[in-house]
C-alpha cells in the first residue's frame, strides 16, 4: 500500500471529510428548528417554504446520473463540487425573496446530495464491510455535530445580526471546506473491473430492499424534523434562542446514536442495528402523540424520536453501501435517488398535514412511513439470512 494512502492518511482523510460535512448538514439542517424565522424573513408561510424544501429534494436524482463517476475514482471531485453548490447557494438565498429561496434550495440540494453519496462511496471503496460501520458512524457524526454545535451558533447569529448572518457564514465556510478536501484528500482511482462500465452494472434484485428501507427511513425523519421547529413554536412558544438550545440537544441525542452504531453496529449486525432504530423512531412519535400540552414531554418525546431516527438512517447507509459490491457507487446514487423521492414526498406532505391538522397529521404519516421500513428490512433479513 502507497505510504500515502495508507490507514493513518486514510483516517485523517476521513476526518477532514467528516469535518467538511458537518459544514453540509449545518447548512441542510438549520431550516427546520428555525422556520418560523425564515417564515418571517421571507413573508411566508411554513406551507410554502415546506413546499418548496419538498419540490428542491427533486434535485436529488442527480445522483442517478453521478453515482456512476463514483466507481471511477471521482469521489473527491464530487464532494467538493458539491460544497461550491452549498456556498453558491447560501449565497443567492441573502436576496431574501421567496423565488430566491427556492433557486437557494435547488441549489443547495444538488450539492448536499451529490457530496453525500461521494462521502460514502469514498467510504465503501475504502474500508471491509465487517468495519463499516464503524467509518459511516464516524462519518455521520456530522448529522450530529450540526446540530449539537451549528445549531446554537446559528441561534447567535440571528439574534445578533438577523436571518442573513447564517447564510453567510455557511458560504464562507463551504468555500473554506472545499479547499481543505482539495488540499487533503487524495485523488481517488478507478473501482471498476478492468473494461467494465459503472452504468452497464445492473443492480441484483436483492439491493432493491436494503435501498427501499433506507430511502423509507430518511423519509420517517425528515418529514417530522421539518415541522419540528413550527410545532414547538406554535404549540409551546419556543423562542429563537430556545429552538437552537432544543436543536443542540437533539444533536447531542444523534451524535450519541451515531457512535452507537460505530460502536456496537458492526456486531449487533446492520440489519438488526436498523430495526432496533426504527423503534426508537416510533417510540418517539407515540410518546409525541401523548405530549399533550407538556413542553418538557414534547422536547423529551423528540429526543427519543430523533435517537432512533440517526441509529436507523446510519445503520441504513451501511447496508447499501454493501447491496451491490460491483456496482457500489451506481447503488449509492440511485439509493439516494429513491430517498430524495421520497423525502420530497414526506416533506412536502408533512407541511401541508401539518397546516391542516397540525402535528398529528405529521405523526401519522411518519409512522405509516417507518412501519414501511421495517417491513422492507424484515424482507430484507428473510431474503438473505443475514443479520
Amino acid at each position: 500500500m502507497n505510504p500515502a494512502t495508507g490507514p493513518r492518511s486514510r483516517r485523517t482523510q476521513l476526518g477532514v471529510l467528516t469535518a467538511a460535512k458537518v459544514v453540509a448538514n449545518t447548512a441542510q439542517r438549520w431550516v427546520g428548528p428555525f422556520l418560523p424565522t425564515l417564515e418571517r424573513a421571507f413573508s411566508t408561510t411554513t406551507g410554502t417554504l415546506t413546499g418548496i424544501l419538498g419540490v428542491a429534494e427533486l434535485a436529488g436524482l442527480s445522483t442517478i446520473a453521478t453515482g456512476p463517476s463514483l466507481d471511477r475514482g471521482h469521489e473527491r471531485r464530487l464532494f467538493t463540487l458539491g460544497l461550491l453548490a452549498i456556498g453558491v447557494s447560501s449565497i443567492v438565498a441573502l436576496f431574501g425573496t421567496v423565488t430566491s429561496f427556492a433557486v437557494a434550495a435547488v441549489l443547495f440540494v444538488l450539492g448536499v446530495t451529490n457530496l453525500t453519496v461521494a462521502g460514502h462511496a469514498w467510504i465503501g471503496h475504502r474500508v471491509a464491510f465487517s468495519a463499516r460501520g464503524r467509518a459511516i458512524g464516524l462519518f455521520e457524526t456530522s448529522w450530529a455535530i450540526s446540530l449539537l454545535v451549528g445549531a446554537p451558533v446559528i441561534a447567535v447569529l440571528i439574534e445578533a445580526f438577523g436571518w442573513r448572518a447564517p447564510f453567510v457564514a455557511l458560504a464562507a465556510c463551504s468555500f473554506v471546506a472545499a479547499l481543505a478536501v482539495t488540499t487533503f484528500v487524495a485523488p481517488g482511482t478507478s473501482h471498476l473491473a478492468e473494461g467494465a462500465v459503472a452504468s452497464d452494472a445492473r443492480l441484483p434484485g436483492s439491493a432493491w430492499l436494503p435501498i427501499l428501507a433506507s430511502a423509507a427511513t430518511a423519509a420517517a425523519g425528515l418529514g417530522t424534523f421539518v415541522v419540528s421547529g413550527a410545532w414547538l413554536d406554535d404549540e409551546f412558544g419556543v423562542s429563537t434562542g430556545g429552538l437552537g438550545l432544543v436543536a443542540a440537544g437533539f444533536g447531542a441525542i444523534e451524535l450519541a446514536a451515531s457512535v452507537g452504531v460505530a460502536t456496537i453496529g458492526d456486531r449487533v449486525g446492520s440489519r438488526r442495528s436498523l430495526l432496533i432504530g426504527l423503534g426508537g423512531l416510533l417510540t418517539g412519535l407515540a410518546a409525541m402523540t401523548a405530549a399533550g400540552d407538556s413542553r418538557t414531554l414534547a422536547i423529551l418525546a423528540l429526543l427519543v424520536f430523533f435517537a432512533g431516527f440517526e441509529f436507523a438512517f446510519v445503520s441504513s447507509l451501511t447496508l447499501v453501501t454493501e447491496a451491490a459490491p460491483q456496482a457500489r457507487g451506481r447503488a449509492i446514487g440511485i439509493s439516494n435517488a429513491c430517498g430524495t423521492i421520497t423525502r420530497a414526498s414526506a416533506v412536502f406532505a408533512s407541511g401541508q398535514l401539518y397546516e391542516a391538522f397540525g402535528i398529528s397529521g405529521s405523526i401519522i404519516l411518519a409512522a405509516c412511513i417507518a412501519v414501511a421500513a421495517v417491513a422492507l428490512t424484515l424482507a430484507a433479513s428473510s431474503h438473505t439470512g443475514a443479520g
